[in-house]
């Protein structure tokens, strides 16, 4: 089994403070051209922060960033080129590395370079809430060096109201062991914490007679 452990709130909550300030500092940067919103998602949002007890990648934040462009002036291309120049301008004032671009996010990360160790990184996906409900996020073909709005997947089946559930019922400390627990127990590398994650809330509403 691994040994992940859970970060404590009081170092999330100050790396959230700190990537806020970052934001604020794109926000003004980018407001000639469009204005964005943000919203902490994930394992950041539900205070269950993981890291590997010893290991060299630290814990990660994800982070919604939201681009109002009604009149869609921008290019899917150049609304993530000019999110990455402007938080490529702010990064070295708290220690990160300039923004790694990948195929859903951009990255930023802190690095103790000394001991080859990634301290914690922060991804940022731009995303776009439709009308009829699903969602869409700017997607990054490598291959073929393209942008593109993509919808999501499918989101898993009654979590909103499983999570509400188990809160009602007082079992958010279970999900917390169960979660924990199934993540080191967990052989899949490909397995996401989102699913590992989904799955802890249903088996914790099947165990308590949901």
């Amino acid at each position: 089994m691994a040994n992940y452990v859970y970060v404590t709130k009081k170092e999330v909550q100050a790396t959230k403070k700190e990537v806020m300030q970052l934001i604020h500092k794109a926000q003004n940067e980018v407001r000639d051209k469009f204005t964005f919103s943000y919203q902490f998602i994930g394992s950041s949002s539900r205070n269950m922060v993981t890291m590997l007890e010893n290991g060299n990648e630290g814990y990660d934040l994800d982070v919604n960033i939201r681009v109002n462009d009604e009149d869609e002036d921008y290019s899917a291309s150049e609304i993530k080129h000019i999110l990455m120049r402007a938080f490529n301008k702010y990064v070295n004032c708290y220690d990160y590395d300039y923004s790694e671009d990948s195929k859903r996010v951009f990255t930023i990360k802190v690095k103790d370079r000394e001991n080859s160790r990634i301290l914690h990184s922060v991804d940022f996906a731009v995303v776009h809430d439709c009308d009829d409900g699903r969602q869409q996020y700017i997607h990054f073909n490598k291959k073929q060096n393209t942008y593109e709005w993509q919808y999501q997947g499918k989101g898993f089946y009654q979590l909103k109201e499983k999570e509400e559930w188990i809160t009602k019922h007082g079992l958010k400390n279970e999900l917390n062991d169960v979660y924990l627990h199934n993540k080191n127990a967990n052989k899949d590398s490909n397995k996401k914490s989102r699913s590992i994650y989904a799955e802890s809330v249903s088996q914790v509403c099947r165990n308590n007679g949901y």
